[in-house]
């Protein structure tokens, strides 16, 4: 991945002039240079290059764009050569700009596929029988147990290790922690072994860890996760997300549970908003995965017996803090998710779901059941429970109506009880600063300068700026479909103004697949591309006609863009006998522009009226 500040600088430092007359012959033409067009035989010239925009354009063909769209297009390369070619010559250093970290972390997404792979076909031989059987003895069909990548991991100390070698990646699964070495002798051994994989993923859908249930063998916990890395964050990171992100869209809100086999049940029968947790902790990465997903909604699920319970208390706090809008759904004593809706089915979990009680009422009717009628003791050892709770909660409001609801349960004034429970509770969060404004000096000076004998603080890359709705829309359709590229017959592809999309676009349309683009992309695009994908229809001749519609809606803006601009230039000419030479070829160039937008408009028809689409023409 090559960081969008740096392609814009590289943008920014190419002489476009220089660059484009090494193939075409230019006369300078007011304050643009004119041309024969290289992309297409003509007589006239009718190629521009604006040095002060940084792009080139043929009113005859309609080729446009910047310095690394010619690059790809003259030379027939690569959006990611034409950076990387154009960069060296302008003396950019893209290796220096690149994340230390990034060959590891393209060795762990490798051999984290490889072992993905690995165990999937595993099970699916004769050697997964065992594990199929368990699957099929907790209700797992073949269809889900698919779904969701499941594999088997032998109970051979070498099966993946051996695999590894062959393939020349043993030292990035010992940096995954997929194998270790012997500790006497040579040669390695597996990680997981004896176990059902249940592959993590990231929410695009890319493996990125792994959790192994033991099945048939005494050896070892029950449960074993792959250990964090530069792939795998378990604070921020929850089970089942590739499969419930459009569902918790849908619908708003997302069942929390903590047990793979829990969510994967849930799933199996229709509830698809459920995730896991990875971890024993909720955290703020975990809140913020569900707000990207647009969940203003959280049902805890947890099992119905006093482990359940306690874990709602433990959840309570960060749920809380975040001012979060949480419910608990109360699952009968001894049922965990699993069991009920094998018993129930989904119709029995949604009536569960819509008795669910907020969880500030639940864990005050857990801690002290009697509420005000409660005994002095008792509201004792209730606040006890509770200080966990509060210590967790951010001075502010949200601390503030805690303890007023507190007190309106037990009886007891809101500011002795703050009193009573004040633990070292964190303070308010300051706000982000914007860009532009300084950033935070150290402890004890501020607005001075570092402290003596500090390292200097890193430079940190300009803010990614968010991306265009409509072009955005392009490149999601792309990434949903990459055949459609081959549709743009107006070449929009190389009018994209935004590094990050262009990047997405190339690594898509390059094989290495939506998914992958997706996870690699800045968030700023990542959230740009996600809203756009949600507008888009699931495939076939709609997503087509959207995709050519998007096209069209972008042709259209440029050439009203540059059509309002010649408007503006040429307002103050008197009569036929004042043009200058200037004028004369901007009203050449109006009619150059009207004649493609009726081709456009021709051969790119709208939808009739009346026709429901998922974006507005522009």
């Amino acid at each position: 991945m090559i960081p969008e500040h740096k392609i814009q600088e590289v943008l920014e430092r190419v002489d476009l002039v220089n660059l484009v007359s090494r193939y075409v012959e230019l006369k300078k033409a007011g304050r643009e240079y004119k041309g024969r067009c290289p992309f297409h035989q003509e007589k006239t010239p009718s190629f521009y290059v604006v040095p002060e925009k940084r792009f080139y354009f043929c009113h005859g063909c309609r080729a446009s764009g910047d310095a690394v769209s010619f690059v790809q297009r003259y030379l027939g390369k690569t959006f990611i050569d034409a950076v990387r070619d154009l960069a060296r010559e302008v003396g950019v250093d893209l290796e220096a700009a690149q994340d230390p970290g990034a060959r590891e972390r393209q060795q762990l997404k490798d051999v984290t596929d490889q072992a993905a792979e690995h165990f999937r076909t595993l099970l699916w031989e004769e050697e997964g029988r065992r594990a199929r059987d368990y699957l099929a003895s907790r209700g797992i069909s073949e269809d889900t147990a698919r779904a969701f990548g499941l594999g088997w991991a032998p109970a051979a100390w070498t099966s993946l290790a051996d695999r590894l070698a062959k393939v020349g990646m043993i030292d990035w699964g010992l940096n995954a922690g997929l194998i270790s070495k012997r500790q006497k002798g040579d040669g390695y051994y597996d990680f997981f072994r004896s176990r059902l994989i249940i592959p993590i993923r990231a929410p695009e859908g890319r493996p990125i860890a792994f959790g192994g249930r033991l099945v048939d063998a005494e050896e070892g916990p029950k449960y074993l996760n792959s250990r964090e890395s530069r792939l795998y964050n378990k604070s921020e990171t929850l089970f089942g997300m590739d499969q419930a992100r459009d569902e918790i869209r849908r619908r708003k809100a997302a069942v929390l549970v903590e047990g793979y086999f829990d969510c994967i049940a849930l799933h199996q029968e229709g509830v698809k908003h459920t995730v896991a947790l990875c971890s024993t902790a909720l955290t703020p990465g975990h809140l913020k995965v569900l707000g990207r997903a647009e969940a203003r909604e959280l049902f805890l699920l947890l099992d119905g017996d006093q482990a359940g319970l306690a874990a709602v208390e433990r959840l309570a706090g960060p749920l809380l803090a975040a001012g979060a809008a949480a419910k608990v759904a109360l699952l009968p004593q001894g049922d965990d998710p699993d069991t009920f809706i094998r018993r129930e089915g989904a119709t029995g979990l949604e009536r569960l779901l819509a008795e669910a009680r907020p969880l500030t009422h639940h864990v005050f009717l857990t801690v002290l059941p009697q509420g005000k009628e409660a005994s002095f003791e008792e509201k004792m050892a209730a606040l006890e429970r509770l200080k966990p709770v509060s210590a967790q909660l951010p001075v502010g409001l949200v601390r503030s109506a805690f303890f007023t609801a507190l007190s309106g349960w037990c009886g007891l004034p809101a500011a002795e009880l703050e009193t009573t429970l004040r633990g070292k509770a964190p303070p308010q969060v300051k706000p982000v600063p914007k860009p532009g404004q300084e950033a935070s000096h150290a402890p004890g000076r501020p607005n001075g300068p570092p402290a003596r004998g500090a390292a200097p603080a890193a430079p940190r890359p300009p803010p990614v700026k968010p991306p265009d709705a409509l072009e955005a829309m392009y490149v999601a359709a792309a990434l949903r479909e990459p055949r459609l590229v081959a549709r743009d017959i107006f070449r929009v592809c190389d009018e994209l103004a935004h590094p990050g999309l262009r990047m997405a676009l190339a690594q898509a349309t390059s094989g290495i697949g939506a998914g992958d683009a997706l996870f690699e992309a800045h968030d700023t695009v990542k959230r740009a591309l996600e809203a756009a994908w949600r507008q888009l229809p699931e495939g076939g001749s709609a997503l087509e006609h959207t995709f050519l519609l998007v096209c069209r809606n972008l042709i259209l803006r440029r050439i009203r863009e540059q059509l309002s601009y010649i408007e503006r230039t040429t307002r103050q000419t008197v009569g036929a006998h004042d043009l200058s030479e200037e004028t004369r070829r901007l009203l050449a160039q109006r009619i150059e522009l009207l004649a493609l937008k009726k081709r456009v408009e021709e051969e790119i028809r709208p939808p009739p009226p009346g026709t429901k689409t998922p974006m507005q023409p522009v």
